[in-house]
């Protein structure tokens, strides 16, 4: 599983098939009286649109870290298990990145109230909908869901800056120490 997880991380090709074999699942579940053919377009839309995101912000990580892909999967590696690199290049190189990406969760922090609240008017709506024609099946499973993939951002986003503010003092300490 690790070696797989490793392969994910580092090749987009990868993560472009993953995307279209989800996109092309999800489509065939939620469509399943559409032809086949329109399954595997909308996978291949699905995929384009998730790599292009995954690309823009690679290059952007990239930018910013001033590291090659190989380096940046592993500063990500090291950030996530909290290991602080020796070499005083990598340390920079980590410092740059973490402070980007903490400077990126701190810009988007004014906007999570804004989806938060959004996908609750969604899902409000949904519910009277469901009231108002007396079908409440779907949208309780929508509220379900809703609800569950809301916290979850809300905790991913938690677990991030808590892993990249970790990683700064762990620098500045390691930095102040050095000097």
């Amino acid at each position: 599983m690790r070696s797989f997880k490793r392969w994910l991380d580092r090749s987009l090709a990868a993560q472009a098939v993953m995307i279209f074999l989800l996109g092309v699942g999800v489509s065939a579940l939620f469509r399943r009286g559409d032809h086949p053919v329109l399954w595997v377009i909308q996978g291949f839309f699905y995929a384009a649109v998730g790599i292009t995101f995954v690309a823009v912000h690679r290059r952007r990580a990239l930018r910013a870290a001033g590291t090659d892909p190989r380096g940046l999967v592993e500063l990500g590696r090291r950030i996530r298990h909290r290991e602080v690199p020796s070499e005083p290049e990598e340390r920079a190189s980590m410092r740059r990145l973490v402070d980007d990406q903490l400077s990126l969760l701190d810009r988007n922090r004014r906007w999570l109230p804004y989806w938060l609240g959004f996908m609750g008017l969604i899902t409000a709506g949904l519910l009277a909908l469901g009231v108002a024609t007396g079908s409440l099946v779907l949208p309780l499973a929508f509220t379900v869901a809703v609800t569950g993939l809301c916290c979850w951002v809300v905790w991913m986003r938690r677990r991030a800056l808590d892993r990249l503010h970790h990683m700064r003092a762990a620098l500045r300490e390691d930095h102040e120490r050095v000097s």
